[in-house]
């Protein structure tokens, strides 16, 4: 069963007089519990897509159902709550609170969806001991590596048992060993049947998934199977 469904969607951006065709009469599935992967140019209109995807925006035309609800129908305050309810979000940089620790960065969807404070705290200490961050509970941002930080995000993204991930480059600014342990946990969060669909811009990242949709000047060029996993745990080695 599809979870997310994109009908001839489209995207177009005014500027003055000025047209920016974003997105061109796009269309495709996603079923539940897929792990898929977006890539693309900048200007493809991947990040466009995503951010559709994520209900940071509307499409101009055309039609997007996430878990059977028209997107496109509901107001400011419905797609903020569904965008809590269904969606957790990976971000290259992270996008952490500095000030706060990991367990209250975690916290806060929660905090959103108006949990009490007791229940919130078990919530996100048990989601930062499933990414390996049990020891870590209490750090900041800054007392912790590129790696760690990226793993209480992954947290945050997964405590409110939201059943599809949105990453985009999650590994873009981490180093080639931190990269295949933080796939790695994409990876088992998708066979715990929750929908992972991830943008990246490197091949060998994308074998880690099931399916690539490429775009291209706001079109899906192509809709393939993922090709071969290549081994990075190898390539990660040092010499």
């Amino acid at each position: 069963m599809s979870i997310i469904n994109v009908k001839e969607l489209s995207k177009i951006y005014k500027t003055g007089d000025v047209e920016l065709h974003a997105l061109n009469s796009v269309s495709f599935s996603v079923e539940r519990g897929e792990f898929v992967c977006v890539m693309g140019a900048s200007g493809s209109g991947k990040s466009t897509m995503m951010n559709i995807l994520g209900c940071l925006d509307v499409p101009t035309s055309g039609d997007y159902e996430l878990d059977g609800v028209n997107v496109k129908k509901l107001n400011k305050a419905e797609l903020a709550d569904i965008r809590n309810q269904k969606l957790g979000f990976v971000f290259q940089g992270f996008n952490l609170l500095p000030k706060i620790d990991a367990v209250e960065n975690v916290e806060l969807p929660l905090i959103y969806r108006g949990v009490k404070s007791s229940e919130r705290r078990k919530a996100a200490i048990n989601a930062l001991e499933k990414v390996g961050l049990g020891e870590r509970l209490h750090h900041k941002p800054s007392q912790m590596s590129g790696g760690q930080q990226q793993r209480v995000a992954i947290a945050r993204a997964i405590v409110g048992n939201a059943p599809i991930i949105l990453a985009d480059e999650p590994t873009g600014n981490l180093d080639t060993k931190t990269t295949v342990e933080i796939m790695n946990i994409f990876s088992g969060l998708h066979d715990q049947g929750i929908t992972v669909i991830l943008v990246t811009h490197e091949p060998e990242i994308a074998t880690w998934s099931q399916r690539v949709l490429r775009f291209r000047d706001g079109q899906i060029i192509s809709d393939e199977a993922a090709p071969k996993k290549e081994n990075l745990e190898t390539e990660a080695r040092p010499q």
